[in-house]
């Protein structure tokens, strides 16, 4: 009795920690296709992985919080486009992730793009919903704003 006991524990474990967990995507066309098959935008996190101060707080008091992937899963397609000094990368991810950063004009770290695409004739064209970046006051108060960016009925 005790080892069904474990076994069902075990199992049951690995349902949940596996509904807990949000899927990053890292190449862009994927999430696109994604992104168009769910009828779900995309939030492009910019972020210095390993360097970023403000990137790895936003990491910490919002993005792996469970408000939040409850907000995520709702709501939006995630892609990390990580720019680490430390962590490797292949050439093909680098090239994406420096392209998209000239396309959006990205300055700063961290900073969040909302945006729908499509595809025609192999170009990407995005269409942008807003952006944000670090916002004071954990998790609802970036939720307030990331919501009124994706859901502008809402608010």
């Amino acid at each position: 009795m005790k080892k069904l006991y474990i076994i069902t524990l075990f199992v049951i474990g690995g349902f949940v920690s596996q509904a807990q967990e949000l899927k990053w995507y890292t190449d862009v066309r994927e999430a696109i296709t994604v992104s168009n098959n769910v009828h779900k935008p995309m939030l492009m996190f910019f972020t210095g992985s390993d360097w970023c101060g403000w990137c790895i707080r936003l990491q910490n008091e919002v993005l792996k919080t469970p408000e939040f992937k409850k907000w995520a899963t709702d709501n939006v397609v995630l892609v990390e486009l990580d720019y680490p000094r430390r962590t490797p990368q292949t050439p093909e991810i680098k090239n994406q992730n420096n392209e998209l950063q000239q396309a959006f004009g990205i300055q700063g770290f961290p900073t969040i793009f909302f945006t729908s695409a499509e595809t025609k004739d192999g170009k990407v064209n995005f269409k942008g919903l807003g952006q944000t970046g670090y916002v004071a006051g954990g998790p609802t108060a970036w939720l307030t704003v990331a919501d009124g960016i994706v859901n502008p009925k809402k608010s």
